[in-house]
């Protein structure tokens, strides 16, 4: 019951960034391509395990001593989501000049967002014994699923109802809208007082277990981390104005304009990447941070996960999970700008995607599940890459037809049920890669590097859609999914090896 209720915490953010906002951006009168750019704003998810060993290793002032390790950040995060959905609440994107703070808030809900994730995850593998792991996952994926139901149907109906339309668009509905689902966060701030902290019975013993370093040497480590954060960030922000310079420059040779965009963009990523790797280099070069706890907290679980399964072996596996939903996840972050090009109304999109979609989707899960005991993990992991790839070619017949109700609910069924299968079979996967020494850590690596790459590309999806057209984009997202086929294969048969 705790994993129900955790998991629709969990799965109630996620769309009050994605589809709701990328609707309620459009309603007022944002562009399509700017409106697949805040995006971006949930890429937190694909980097919290940069802040998953301070999650794993700081104590919190208070809340700690009150709650425990994990319910204490599970709290703060929760708060912190509740915080960021009233902020983008009091923004009216309508207005340009304060979308800026719009993605700001944006950015804030998905790191607070990505935060109770890694608490989330820790606890459920740490609260049970691994025979109870599977319906731990099951009761935390329904629950997400009907977090996500809340904050899709939910929001659209209570906007809808209030009295927003594409034609008549009311800033004050979505306001209250996204003012409601602030409150209904207090279904997860309710749960975490109540559960108990997972492990010893001594919770005494049990804090002083986990923070075995003096008070100094955690707050070294934050400074050493906000140092890091502040050089990406400056770096990132400031090389915005040269990429524009070099994109002007460039012009548009042989039409590859938007390919060139993705190069320049993935460049300054890497710069501020790089930037921030410096200075924690620097940082514990000049004696900022506890040299021995950067290593338990970054380095040994990365060695631990090469060290176990050896680099060829290693390699193959992050490209497999930073490629499996690459697919699903870059027509997802345009989807619902396809169905309102498609003239369907917000209260369709909340009947059929956002409700009908996830129950889909909930019982794909619970299939994906069954047939993973019944016939094997990677066997369902190689099934479901195949149907979330042609699944996606649905939604050229979708484009042609225009508002369809019917084929709606068909292309819906098949892209939801192919991708629960697919999802149910990855977790199943990424968990059995968790070494429990190093929970927060190992598990946040693994799913940030899952959607990192789909979401960067997400971002420019509405760019592609305006160059080549909803239906050659389509087509693009199934070959996307083509890789994915030989990195299962391959990875099956070098874990078969390491299992002999």
């Amino acid at each position: 019951m705790a994993m129900l209720f955790l998991g629709f915490s969990a799965g109630l953010p996620i769309l009050l960034i994605f589809s709701s906002l990328s609707l309620w951006l459009r309603e007022a009168g944002v562009e399509r391509s700017a409106v697949t750019f805040f995006s971006w704003a949930a890429l937190g998810y694909s980097f919290k395990f940069v802040w998953a060993p301070l999650v794993d290793k700081l104590p919190l002032p208070l809340l700690t001593r009150w709650l425990g390790r994990r319910r204490g950040w599970l709290l703060l995060a929760q708060i912190a989501i509740a915080l960021s959905i009233v902020a983008m609440a009091l923004v009216d994107p309508s207005n340009e000049t304060r979308l800026t703070w719009m993605a700001l808030a944006a950015v804030a809900l998905g790191f607070s967002s990505a935060t109770q994730d890694v608490v989330i995850d820790a606890y459920r593998i740490e609260a049970v014994e691994s025979r109870i792991q599977g319906m731990m996952s099951a009761s935390y994926i329904a629950g997400y699923r009907i977090g996500m139901i809340v904050a899709g149907a939910g929001a659209l109906f209570l906007a809808s109802g209030f009295g927003s339309t594409m034609a008549s668009y009311s800033y004050q509905a979505w306001q209250w809208s996204y003012l409601i689902m602030a409150l209904v966060m207090l279904v997860g701030m309710t749960t975490t007082l109540l559960i108990s902290e997972p492990g010893a019975p001594n919770k005494t013993d049990k804090i002083a277990a986990s923070y075995p370093y003096p008070t100094r040497d955690y707050l070294q480590l934050l400074l050493l981390f906000a140092f890091s954060v502040t050089a990406f960030v400056l770096v990132f922000f400031y090389s915005g104005a040269l990429a524009g310079v070099v994109k002007q420059q460039l012009g548009n040779p042989l039409g590859l304009v938007n390919l060139l965009a993705f190069v320049i963009e993935s460049l300054r990523l890497i710069l501020a990447i790089f930037a921030a790797y410096s200075v924690a280099r620097w940082g514990l070069a000049l004696g900022v941070s506890n040299k021995d706890m950067v290593e338990m907290s970054y380095v040994a679980p990365v060695k631990d996960f090469f060290g176990q399964h050896g680099m060829k072996t290693a390699l193959l596996l992050l490209a497999l999970i930073g490629c499996y939903r690459m697919s699903d996840i870059v027509l997802g972050i345009i989807s619902n700008v396809f169905y309102q090009d498609m003239s369907f109304s917000k209260q369709e999109i909340a009947w059929a995607v956002k409700t009908f979609g996830v129950m889909m989707a909930v019982l794909g899960g619970f299939l994906g599940g069954l047939l993973s005991m019944r016939y094997g993990v990677m066997r369902i992991l190689f099934i479901g890459a195949v149907l979330s790839a042609l699944t996606n070619l649905l939604f050229i017949a979708l484009a042609s037809a225009g508002h369809d109700l019917t084929l709606l609910y068909l292309v819906i069924s098949a892209d939801n049920l192919s991708a629960g299968l697919a999802s149910a079979a990855f977790v199943a996967f990424l968990s059995s890669l968790t070494n429990v020494s190093f929970t927060a850590m190992q598990y946040a690596l693994f799913s940030s590097l899952m959607t990192l790459l789909p979401k960067f590309l997400g971002g420019y999806s509405g760019t592609f859609v305006a160059t080549m057209g909803y239906s050659n984009f389509f087509i693009l997202t199934t070959l996307l999914g083509l890789p994915v086929l030989v990195l299962i294969v391959l990875a099956k048969k070098h874990l078969a090896l390491e299992a002999r």
